[in-house]
């Protein structure tokens, strides 16, 4: 069964307001399932986002930097009112810069939701300077659009559900193999041919809280998923999100970035 990867404060009665309210540990133990604490500066992209809405209902996710004016997420988190993005630093809701963002900069793809693998969205933000904690993610190239990424290894990070029930305060991050759709498909039955998921490999997955969040190839560094969706315990099966290389054409059509 596949479960969405946004944390919602009222479906899941997790937060009390803001994320600051949410149950949290430092505890060196503990893990985003089995991933690692992420040292400052190992994804200066990484974006967290903070999602409200005017009549209350608020929700947090991630988003990855894509240039100095536009961030790349998932599509259902972009459903609120205005987004609270923090830039560069690896504790979560205390970044070294901020931006508030209204819905009219959202850009979501127009065949969410109606049809699967086309969870992805875009973020018009202000300016932002990049440093050695806040800087972009390149893309895929144009001639890599057929590639699957099969058997490539990425990192997956964010603030989400770790092993323990809680959320991270710190950023977390796990190295997780890309698999074919067909292996996938043992999982969840079906996954539409725009998903791209990862093997769960002692435990590591990504988990509720980061959605919209980056995967990420080891070498040559691109972007090549966009987290969205996992295993419903977080554990048992693979998790994945939208691959970003069957949206280059839609990306560069609304933003101008193409490499």
């Amino acid at each position: 069964m596949k479960l969405f990867l946004l944390t919602l404060s009222v479906a899941l009665a997790l937060v009390a307001g803001s994320p600051a309210h949410l149950n949290r540990t430092e505890t060196p133990e503990s893990r985003i399932v089995n991933g690692y604490p992420a040292y400052e500066g190992k994804a200066p992209y990484i974006v967290g986002l903070y999602l409200g809405s005017d009549g209350g209902g608020d929700a947090f996710g991630a988003g990855s930097i894509i240039a100095n004016d536009w961030i790349l997420t998932a599509a259902h988190c972009l459903t609120t009112d205005y987004v609270e993005i923090h830039y560069g630093s690896n504790w979560s809701w205390n970044g070294a810069y901020r931006q508030h963002v209204r819905s009219d900069n959202f850009i979501r793809h127009p065949d969410w939701p109606n049809r699967g693998g086309a969870d992805i969205g875009l973020i018009r933000t202000p300016h932002v300077d990049f440093s050695s904690l806040i800087n972009k993610v390149a893309l895929p190239s144009m001639n890599e659009q057929n590639d699957r990424f099969q058997n490539t290894w990425v990192v997956a990070c964010g603030w989400g559900g770790m092993d323990n029930g809680n959320f991270a305060e710190w950023l977390q991050c796990a190295d997780v193999q890309v698999i074919s759709n067909s292996e996938c498909e043992q999982y969840f039955g079906s996954v539409a041919s725009n998903d791209m998921c990862v093997r769960n490999t002692d435990g590591k997955s990504s988990c509720g809280g980061d959605s919209g969040g980056p995967m990420v190839t080891h070498d040559n560094p691109r972007l090549v998923g966009v987290i969205t969706f996992g295993s419903a315990d977080c554990h048992s099966g693979p998790s994945g999100g939208t691959r970003v290389s069957d949206y280059l054409g839609w990306i560069r059509d609304n933003t101008g970035i193409s490499y």
